[in-house]
């Protein structure tokens, strides 16, 4: 069971490196270093968020909570990484048809064309065998999501920082121009408008 405790960028109220994502370059152990919590794109040699035995136990622990279809497990995961990480439909399925196969899963009845799957007996035992690599992999799907959070407010936080050192230099000189305070109002309630309108 690996661990992933390396702060690899200090700490939140410092401002990660460029784009603010400073926590993918291949480090916090277990091969899941990818450039932006995506899969694919890009092509650079990026490594998949999990593995194909981890995603597998993934889907069985939540097909195990409630029956599911593919596309309900997606947006499960999603929601479970805080937006940081969605397996696309071509591992996904090919997941799903293989723990089919294994006899984990089967095909539940279900209203519509879906197909929606159910645990089986052999699933749950293979579960209760492997409970603590399941704990492990959703705590790291939880981890996931709060080091995106963490990395996402890097950029704005840097801005922010670059935004209150000039008002105060420029705020500082003795001579404060009426004019100068109207126009850096008028910007600031500009951009106001246009992150209100984003």
């Amino acid at each position: 069971m690996r661990h992933h405790h390396h702060h690899h960028h200090g700490h939140p109220g410092r401002f990660g490196g460029p784009g603010g994502g400073g926590w993918g370059r291949g480090g916090f152990g277990g091969g899941w270093g990818t450039q932006d919590g995506r899969e694919g794109g890009g092509g650079r040699g990026r490594r998949r968020m999990f593995d194909g035995g981890e995603l597998r136990l993934l889907l069985l622990k939540l097909i195990e909570e409630a029956p599911r279809h593919g596309y309900d497990l997606i947006r499960e995961i999603e929601e479970r990484s805080g937006g940081a990480y969605a397996p696309s439909p071509g591992v996904i399925y090919p997941t799903l048809t293989l723990l089919d196969e294994m006899n984990l899963i089967e095909e539940a009845k279900a209203e519509g064309a879906k197909k929606q799957f159910a645990i089986t007996e052999a699933g749950r035992t293979h579960l209760a065998e492997r409970q603590a690599e399941v704990d492990a992999l959703f705590a790291r799907l939880a981890e996931l999501g709060s080091m995106a959070a963490r990395a996402s407010g890097g950029p704005v936080r840097r801005a922010m920082g670059n935004l209150h050192a000039v008002l105060r230099e420029r705020l500082a000189a003795a001579e404060v121009d009426p004019d100068m305070l109207h126009d850096v109002a008028g910007i600031l309630d500009e951009a106001a408008r246009k992150i209100e309108r984003l």
